[in-house]
């Protein structure tokens, strides 16, 4: 049987952020497998958008809690692989601005203020930088083109 929506303005078929509160709890109480799929999808492509913190809600209000369980995991697991592939476009741009400086890691890291061992921790991933040491690794890279 194929989803229906009642009294609200939204189809099935439309975007799945455009369901709404309503739209999602319908999927996820009377939905199929390719409902929950499109959910978790939409929880994939942006887990810190608008049926990211829809569900909360939707999971409190469902009459079984398994499916708002199951997507739960998978919003978190979206959320720890974004904050990954965000760490790794840090760990980048700081590569790319030492290359870019010419300077080896020790004055790198005396120009941006920090120590190398420090430095070393920003570019391994361990530790994230601050925007401001961001913006200083932006300014020597471009100073000493």
């Amino acid at each position: 049987m194929s989803l229906k929506f009642r009294n609200i303005t939204v189809a099935p078929s439309d975007p799945v952020d455009r369901w709404g509160f309503e739209g999602l709890l319908t999927a996820v109480e009377r939905g199929g497998i390719d409902d929950w799929r499109r959910i978790a999808d939409a929880l994939t492509r942006d887990p810190r958008g608008k049926v990211a913190s829809e569900l909360a809600e939707v999971a409190d209000a469902a009459e079984n809690p398994a499916v708002p369980s199951l997507l739960q995991r998978v919003l978190q697991k979206s959320l720890r692989d974004s904050e990954a592939q965000e760490r790794q476009e840090v760990v980048d741009e700081l590569q790319r601005h030492l290359r870019g400086s010419g300077l080896s890691r020790a004055d790198f890291a005396v120009r941006l203020g920090t120590s190398q061992s420090r430095l070393s921790t920003y570019l391994n991933g361990k530790v994230v930088p601050s925007a401001a040491v961001l913006m200083r690794a932006r300014r020597i890279s471009q100073l000493l083109r």
